[in-house]
């Protein structure tokens, strides 16, 4: 899904790519690594304040146990 980003009114060709959009209120990246590092959190913040929504999901499906893998990730709450 893409994620376009506008500065001063004009749209920028830096735009960003969604794993997914979930009834455009919920941004949730998808990973499969071994660990994940800050910038991965990050990235989810990033596109949080970009589109001005509040909620994103962050999933990493290389872990034992989904549950572990799984981190909620808010905007300006």
């Amino acid at each position: 899904m893409p994620l376009p980003v506008f500065y001063d009114g004009i749209e920028l060709e830096i735009g960003f790519r969604l794993d997914l959009l979930v009834n455009n209120k919920v941004i949730i990246e998808i990973k499969s690594v071994e660990t994940l590092s800050k910038v991965h959190h990050k990235q989810v913040l990033t596109y949080l304040k970009i589109s001005e929504l509040k909620l994103g999901i962050l999933v990493n499906f290389n872990v034992d146990d989904i549950a572990k893998g799984i981190f909620r990730k808010v905007n300006g709450l």
